[in-house]
C-alpha cells in the first residue's frame, strides 16, 4: 500500500497569528480602517467574515477601539505597536517564579547592538530617578 503527503496551500496560522497580522495592519497605517481595508491589506485571501470577526475580538478583548462608519465600523489600536509589545514582556515576565533567571537568559540572547541600546536606556533610567 502506498502512502503519499498530502500537500495543501493553506498553512495553519500559529495561535494568535491572524489577530497579529491584523494588528500590524492596522499599527502599519496608522488610520482608522474598516473590515474591508484590513482584507485588502492582509492580500485577500481571507474571507471578509473571518476579517470582521478577528477585529470584533479585538475589540472585546481591548486591544481596539471602533466607531460606526455607514454599515459598519472602523477600527484603530488602543496601544502603539511598541507599548502593546512591553506590555506583552511585562505579563510574560510577571507569570515567571524566577524573573531574575528569565531576565538573564533574555540578556543573554540579545545581539550586541540591542544590548547596548538596553544598557543606555537603564543608564538613563538610573539616572532620572536619582
Amino acid at each position: 500500500m502506498e502512502v503519499r503527503e498530502m500537500t495543501t496551500n493553506h498553512r495553519r496560522r500559529a495561535p494568535g497569528g491572524l489577530e497579529a497580522e491584523v494588528m500590524g495592519v492596522l499599527w502599519e497605517h496608522g488610520a482608522p480602517l474598516s473590515a474591508t481595508d484590513v482584507q485588502t491589506a492582509l492580500g485577500g485571501d481571507l474571507a471578509y467574515n473571518t476579517v470582521q470577526t478577528i477585529l470584533i475580538r479585538l475589540h472585546e478583548k481591548g486591544a481596539v477601539l471602533r466607531r460606526k462608519a455607514g454599515r459598519g465600523h472602523l477600527y484603530w489600536p488602543v496601544q502603539d505597536a511598541a507599548t502593546a509589545a512591553a506590555e506583552r514582556m511585562r505579563s510574560a515576565l510577571g507569570e515567571q517564579i524566577d524573573r531574575n533567571a528569565v531576565l538573564q537568559q533574555f540578556a543573554a540572547g540579545l545581539d550586541e547592538s540591542d544590548a547596548a541600546v538596553l544598557r543606555h536606556l537603564l543608564g538613563a533610567e538610573a539616572r532620572r530617578k536619582k
